[in-house]
C-alpha cells in the first residue's frame, strides 16, 4: 500500500501526485516529496501515491523518497489528458477504500489539476473526502500551449477540478493570477511558495575567490529556459573574463543544438554539460558558482532560484516570472526582461566584476530564504490548509 508516515494523533493526508523522485530519477518531483517530510512536525501524517501513465516504463521508490507507483491506462500524449483522471480514479478508487478504511484519510493533495486533480475531484466526490489541488506552472488549464478541440477539453475539465477543490494551492500570485482569469469569482485560492533545505543548501565558508568566476545554470534544455540566450552572453564576455566559465546540469531536447551553438561561438573551452545531477551535486554546483543565472521566459516560481539565493549566490532571473515576486532588483538579486541580451551582459558584468557586491546580494538573499522560504515554511502553511479543509 502506500507509504504512511507521520503521527496517530494527527491529520492523515493523501497526496496523489504525477511528480516524485523514483529509482529512475531520484531528482524529478523532490518539490513534492521534500515538503512532505516536514509536515510531520505540524501533525500531519502522510501517505503518497505517486501516478505514471501505462505506457512509461514501470518506476519504483526511490532510496531518498517512498511513495508507492501507480500504473493507469492513458491514451498518448496531450490527447489523452482530458479522459485521464477519469481512467486513474477507476485504477485508484479501490485502493484508496482499503487505505482509508484502515486508516481515515482526512484530506486529498493532488498535484496538477490533469489527471491526479480530476481523480482526487472524483474520489472526493464518491468517498467525501475534501480535496486540494495544487498548480506548479504556468499553464494553469492545461492548453500546453495549444489551441483546437482537445485544449478546450482539458481547459473545462481543469477549471471544474479548481471549482470542486476546498482550495488550489499557486507556487505565486503569477500563478494565482492566470487562475484567477478562467475560473468563477467563488474559486478559492491562495498562495504558498515553494520551500528550500537550507541546511543542504547553504553558502560555503571557504568561498571567496579560490575558483575562477563561473557561471552555473540549472534546467531542463529547453528554448523557454535561455540556455541559448547566456551562451551569447558568454560568446560576448570571453574577451574580459577569459577565465570565465559555464556550468550547465540538466538534460533535455535541445542539448544538441546548444552544443552545436557552443561550438559556433568558440566557448567549447568555456562550457561544461553535466547533464542530470543528484541534489547533493547541485549544491555543490551552487556552492562553487559565482552566480547563478537562469533566464526563462516560463517560470511559476523556479525552486531552483530559491536553492541559489539560500547558497548565498546572487541569482539573475527574468522579470515577469513568479520568481520576480521574491526577487528585489540589485539587493538580494538581479532581473532582466526576457530575451534581454545587453540587459544580461550588464549585469553579468557588474557581478563577475565585484565580488563584494556578489556577497553583499548573496547574503541578502540567503537572508530571504531563512526568513520566509524554507521547507518548514511551507510544510506549515499547507498544515493550516488541511486544517481548514476539514474545518
Amino acid at each position: 500500500m502506500s507509504r504512511a508516515v507521520g503521527v496517530a494523533s494527527g491529520l492523515h493526508v493523501l497526496t496523489l501526485t504525477p511528480f516524485f523522485p523514483s529509482d529512475q530519477n531520484e531528482v524529478s518531483g523532490c518539490f513534492v516529496a521534500e515538503p512532505i517530510e516536514q509536515l510531520s512536525q505540524f501533525g500531519v501524517g502522510s501517505s503518497v501515491i505517486a501516478a505514471s501513465p501505462i505506457y512509461y516504463p514501470r518506476k519504483h521508490s526511490s532510496s531518498s523518497a517512498a511513495a508507492e507507483w501507480v500504473r493507469y491506462p492513458q491514451i498518448p500524449g496531450n490527447l489523452g489528458l482530458s479522459s485521464a483522471g477519469k481512467l486513474l480514479y477507476a485504477r485508484l478508487l479501490g485502493r484508496i477504500r482499503q487505505l482509508h478504511s484502515v486508516k481515515p484519510i482526512d484530506v486529498i493533495h493532488a498535484h496538477a489539476a490533469l489527471p491526479c486533480g480530476h481523480a482526487a475531484a472524483l474520489l472526493s466526490r464518491r468517498l467525501n473526502i475534501p480535496f486540494v489541488v495544487t498548480v506548479h506552472g504556468l499553464d494553469v488549464f492545461n492548453n500546453c500551449h495549444l489551441a483546437g478541440i482537445p485544449a478546450a477539453w482539458r481547459r473545462k475539465v481543469s477549471v471544474e477540478v479548481y471549482g470542486a477543490a476546498r482550495t488550489v494551492v499557486c507556487i505565486s500570485g503569477k500563478v494565482r493570477e492566470i487562475l484567477k482569469t478562467g475560473t468563477p469569482s467563488e474559486t478559492c485560492s491562495t498562495i504558498v511558495y515553494n520551500g528550500v533545505d537550507p541546511s543542504l543548501f547553504s553558502p560555503n565558508p571557504a568561498a571567496g575567490g579560490q575558483f575562477d568566476p563561473e557561471i552555473l545554470i540549472v534546467g531542463t534544455l529547453l528554448p523557454s529556459k535561455g540556455h541559448e540566450l547566456l551562451l551569447r552572453a558568454l560568446g560576448h564576455l570571453r574577451p574580459s573574463f577569459p577565465q570565465l566559465r559555464c556550468r550547465v546540469i540538466g538534460e533535455g531536447p535541445d542539448h544538441a543544438r546548444f552544443e552545436t551553438l557552443v561550438r559556433e561561438l568558440g566557448i567549447g573551452q568555456q562550457v561544461e554539460f553535466v547533464g542530470r545531477q543528484s541534489r547533493s551535486e547541485v549544491a555543490e554546483a551552487m556552492r562553487r558558482c559565482s552566480v547563478f543565472v537562469l533566464p526563462s521566459r516560463n517560470e511559476g516560481l523556479g525552486c531552483v532560484y530559491l536553492e541559489a539565493m539560500s547558497s548565498g549566490k546572487p541569482v539573475i532571473a527574468c522579470q515577469g516570472q513568479g520568481i520576480a515576486e521574491v526577487i528585489e532588483h540589485g539587493k538580494n538579486g538581479w532581473l532582466i526582461p526576457p530575451d534581454g541580451l545587453e540587459q544580461l551582459l550588464q549585469g553579468l558584468s557588474v557581478l563577475l566584476g565585484s565580488p563584494e557586491l556578489r556577497t553583499r546580494i548573496g547574503a541578502a538573499a540567503r537572508r530571504t530564504i531563512l526568513e520566509k522560504l524554507t521547507l518548514s515554511h511551507q510544510a506549515q502553511q499547507l498544515a493550516s490548509i488541511y486544517r481548514k479543509s476539514v474545518a
